[in-house]
């Protein structure tokens, strides 16, 4: 079984909770759509994320997000092909991976696209405290052009991202005292670009700390589906 939620920020317990309710096994894949958290300080805090992730039985499967450190930029991690897809990995949690942009991966015999990635709103906050932010946060424009080939070339069926296409935005969990007119949606509005040519049966998100449907559009934070609601 596949099992889709939103960003756990450096906390496992969801996750955790999830095994042990439903009894996953080595068969299952659990997808984070970003922010996971395992990647923020570099240090035992990360450390101990890790742990208590590559105790689980499952695979973690986790899409970048835009609080954290990108895994191509650690010396630690390494890639490999699995489930036709490139991934980031570390030997010491082999089953904690980290998708490669613009991958194609089958799951149980469903084509999953992926597309991290995200402007952070709090950057300026981050900055000025000391905090961790990465330049690199959004998708590149090696990136997009790699995923607008993976769309033009291949089918799949579920596309899987950090944050949604802009004409989706939940406006309802803009954050007060934050300028709109300083936030850059140029992620969210080459993703409306993506969505109007690509041809998928679901597209599941993060980012918005919402669980919420719109169409075939899934908002994920503490909710949990599987693929049986595809």
């Amino acid at each position: 079984m596949i099992y889709y939620t939103g960003d756990t920020h450096g906390s496992p317990s969801k996750i955790v909770m999830l095994c042990e309710e439903r009894t996953l096994s080595s068969k299952d894949t659990v997808i984070i759509l970003g922010d996971v958290g395992a990647n923020f300080y570099q240090n035992e805090i990360d450390e101990e994320v890790k742990c208590i992730f590559s105790s689980l039985k499952p695979t973690i499967f986790c899409i970048h997000g835009n609080h954290e450190i990108r895994p191509a930029n650690i010396p630690s991690y390494k890639t490999k092909l699995w489930n036709g897809g490139q991934v980031w990995y570390e030997d010491d949690y082999p089953n904690l991976l980290f998708a490669k942009d613009g991958e194609i991966f089958e799951i149980e015999g469903i084509k999953h696209l992926v597309i991290g990635g995200a402007y952070s709103v709090d950057k300026f906050y981050r900055i000025v405290r000391g905090y961790g932010w990465w330049p690199d946060e959004q998708p590149s424009d090696e990136i997009k052009k790699y995923v607008e080939k993976q769309v033009r070339e291949n089918s799949f069926d579920v596309i899987l991202s950090h944050t949604c296409p802009y004409k989706y935005e939940p406006t309802e969990t803009f954050l007060p005292g934050i300028d709109q007119s300083t936030v850059d949606t140029s992620t969210e509005e080459w993703l409306d670009a993506i969505e109007e040519v690509a041809e998928y049966k679901a597209w599941f998100c993060g980012h918005w700390h919402i669980n919420k449907r719109i169409d075939k559009m899934h908002f994920l934070f503490h909710g949990i589906e599987t693929n049986d609601m595809i």
